[in-house]
């Protein structure tokens, strides 16, 4: 499924993500993050499909539990006590809700990362802060596409290993030990010379360097202008509720929140910032049935 959201300028893609990631780690209201965390597990399906749904079974619904967890065994604030850990330390609701919520918030950011990851290619990383701060600019974008191709080189030479009899999941401990360890060797020497020779080759091209002109296929057009006026209204109307205290939650020491005129709006500003590609994609298939439908 080709993602609309994608092929906006990369300004566009980079202030969103900034919006979210931000609002994501700062707004702990449960409604907030609830927002967050449903958005972000459905434009993780729609760039990445069925691969993002066992991302979030396998990795991301563990690390919830166990941060849900992990908090109230270490942290008893709260006047709420439901019982006593055979510790003698109580176990107090709000310990319970906040680690609910630091589990909701700490799913949520690493969806939107992923999410960040396959939108945000190297290409435009680069594009955004090549001029401002090169050097940095260019270890982040090796840094982010390193992982997948680490990967894939992985598979190439696990896959040679095995046809010279190399294999690490077979045979003895020893020999499982020796192969790999002549798989990492290989991949350590891969990385290694991929940076050298990416260094050497931006360097020879004069990278950096001051008055260096760039080709770039990024063009900012009506749609991107229209895109952008939208996020910042919202991300200002989050943040202008949010410093007007419209919402308001406390967790600790007893659970405390109001219900305002505003607060309904500030969420509703919100709900439409995360779901903003969503409904991009959304409107994009319609349009496109619509052409179809008229053939």
């Amino acid at each position: 499924m080709k993602d609309c959201f994608s092929t906006y300028h990369p300004v566009v893609n980079f202030l969103f993500f900034a919006e979210v990631l931000g609002f994501s780690m700062f707004l702990l209201h449960p409604l907030c993050l609830a927002i967050s965390l449903f958005c972000a597990v459905g434009y993780a399906l729609c760039l990445n499909g069925k691969k993002a749904l066992g991302f979030c079974l396998k990795g991301i619904l563990p690390m919830m539990v166990f941060t849900a967890i992990l908090n109230p065994m270490f942290s008893h604030e709260g006047i709420t006590i439901l019982t006593w850990l055979p510790s003698g330390n109580p176990l107090t609701l709000e310990s319970i809700l906040y680690g609910l919520a630091a589990a909701g918030m700490l799913a949520a950011v690493v969806l939107w990362f992923s999410c960040f990851n396959s939108v945000i290619t190297s290409d435009k990383f680069v594009y955004l802060f090549g001029r401002v701060i090169p050097a940095l600019s260019l270890v982040l974008s090796m840094a982010l596409r390193f992982v997948p191709r680490f990967k894939a080189q992985l598979r190439v030479v696990t896959r040679a290993q095995k046809c010279i009899g190399k294999d690490p999941s077979r045979g003895g401990l020893v020999h499982r030990i020796r192969c790999a360890g002549a798989i990492l060797s290989v991949m350590v020497t891969w990385a290694l010379e991929n940076g050298i020779d990416t260094a050497d080759s931006m360097k020879s091209r004069g990278y950096g360097l001051p008055g260096r002109t760039a080709f770039s296929i990024y063009r900012f057009d009506k749609r991107d202008r229209q895109a952008l006026i939208v996020l910042l209204f919202l991300g200002v109307a989050v943040l202008t509720g949010a410093a007007l205290e419209g919402l308001t939650w406390r967790y600790f020491p007893s659970v405390k929140w109001s219900t305002t005129p505003l607060s309904l709006c500030v969420l509703a500003a919100y709900a439409a910032l995360c779901a903003f590609p969503i409904i991009l994609n959304r409107k994009e298939d319609r349009k496109w049935n619509a052409l179809r439908s008229n053939i």
